[in-house]
Parts: C-alpha cells; sequence; structure tokens
C-alpha cells in the first residue's frame, strides 16, 4: 500500500499521508515521497495549489517513534537533515501556495510541516499537539521558530511545557488556522478553497512568498540547525528515554527531580 497518494484535479494537487496502521505518523519513507512530491510539483505547470492532508480522520501522529527506536543508536541530527529539514524548506521556498488540511488530529513534527505550509485549514473536531516534550525532546521541524511567529512566545512555551491539545476553535482565535470546515464536507469545502486561490496571479504569489519568507522567516534555516543540534543533546539523555518508555508503555513519565547529564 501507498503511503503518499497523490491526485492532481484541475490545477490542485493533493497529497495525501496514507500510513493508517500508524496514525499517518511519518517515517524516512514517507518523508522522502514527500519531498520529491514538492519537487515535481514545483516543476509542474499544471499544478498551480498544493493540499496537504491525510486520509480518514487523522492528519498525522508525527514522527514515528518506533523508527527512530528500532536500529539502535540514532543521530537525530543526522535524521534531521536528511529528513524534516530540507522538507520544511522544500514547503517553504515552493511558489504556489500549500494548504495544509487538517482532517483531525496533528502533533510532534507534523505541526511543523503543518505550519510550514502557507495556510492551515482544519475541521472543528481537529486538534494540535506540539508533542515534543512529552518525549523529554525539543521542538524540531522549525516548530521553535513558527509556532512563536504565529501565537506568540508565551503561548507556544506554554504549550510545548503543558503539551497540553488546542482547540480547532482556540487555534482559530490565535491564527494557527485561517479556517474550520464542517468535518462532513472537509475535503470538498478545502477543493473550493484551493480552487479560489488557482484561479489567482500564482506567480506573484510566489514572489510574495519570497517576500513573506525574507520577512519573518530569513533564519529559518540557522533555526533548522539549532534544533538539529539541541535535539541531539535531548536524545541522549535520560529524559528522553524515560519519555520514549512511557509514551510506549501507555503511562506519564516519572522524571526526577536531579537528573545527572
Amino acid at each position: 500500500m501507498p503511503t503518499l497518494l497523490s491526485t492532481l484535479q484541475t490545477d490542485i494537487l493533493t497529497l495525501t499521508l496514507n500510513r493508517p496502521e500508524r496514525a499517518h505518523a511519518f517515517n524516512v519513507e514517507l518523508i522522502n515521497e514527500l519531498q520529491e512530491a514538492f519537487t515535481q510539483a514545483e516543476k509542474d505547470s499544471q499544478v498551480r495549489v498544493v493540499i496537504l492532508t491525510g486520509s480518514g480522520k487523522v492528519f498525522s501522529a508525527g514522527q514515528d517513534i518506533s523508527e527512530m527506536q528500532g536500529g539502535g543508536v540514532i543521530s537525530y541530527r543526522t535524521h534531521l537533515e536528511k529528513t524534516y529539514n530540507p522538507l520544511v524548506i522544500k514547503i517553504r521556498r515552493i511558489e504556489k501556495p500549500v494548504i495544509a488540511a487538517l482532517n483531525g488530529p496533528c502533533a510532534g513534527a507534523a505541526l511543523g510541516v503543518a505550519l510550514a505550509c502557507d495556510l492551515r485549514v482544519a475541521t472543528e473536531k481537529t486538534k494540535l499537539v506540539v508533542g515534543f516534550g512529552g518525549i523529554g525532546l525539543v521542538p524540531d521541524s522549525a516548530v521553535s521558530l513558527l509556532l512563536p511567529a504565529l501565537i506568540g512566545l508565551g503561548r507556544a512555551e506554554e504549550l510545548y511545557f503543558s503539551n497540553a491539545p488546542i482547540s480547532a476553535r482556540q487555534a482559530l482565535e490565535w491564527g494557527l488556522l485561517n479556517r474550520i470546515f464542517p468535518a462532513a464536507n472537509f475535503m470538498d469545502d478545502t477543493l473550493a478553497y484551493a480552487q479560489e486561490l488557482a484561479a489567482g496571479p500564482i506567480g506573484a504569489f510566489g514572489l510574495a512568498k519570497q517576500a513573506f519568507n525574507r520577512a519573518v522567516l530569513s533564519n529559518l534555516e540557522d533555526v533548522l540547525n539549532t534544533e538539529a543540534d539541541l535535539q541531539e543533546i535531548a536524545g541522549q539523555r535520560p529524559e528522553h528515554k524515560e519519555g520514549v518508555a512511557a509514551f510506549l508503555e501507555k503511562r506519564k513519565p516519572k522524571h526526577k527531580q536531579d537528573i545527572s547529564f
């Protein structure tokens, strides 16, 4: 079964995450397919708008933890440099509007990918979770830059520290979402929204995207590199091991007050 579905319909390319058995969690194969899909979309004159969504009722649970735990010692820096960092940069650099259609829960690295998109729409039942702190990691996938840019530093830090879910209504009020559509007609409404954009001056949109990147996200690559460095440190600490163990055992992590690093 393909992990990424691709459909081109009247100028709109829809990329659908398709790992339902893992809640569409990202693995290396899926991220590589996404990178290639965005590369091809940039070159294809038939594509004027890209929609990124998940199949069923879930957008994505983020990074597939089982992949990261299954191969011995993992370099988080190397992993990010090959996967999420180039994917985020591709999404920001493609000179066509990209819509994240959040049809359900979105957490961790998936939140970073969604925030990298130009626009975000969701159902009224969608919930967003920063996620990283729950397993003793720092925000990556540009979350440390994009989340504060959209909702402010104080809110971003509180959401990371608490790991509390953000409702669709709250996300809309804070500016994390652009629109909320009813779940029953979600993709139809998303496609109609995309078609409005596709009828516009896509070339000018692309140039404007360059301007927004320069004005607001000029340090994107530096932040991605810093995240990778910090994640390398966090990934080697006892807090991360305990966080992953707790996640897999479906319990709350037990972090000591005086953990020695």
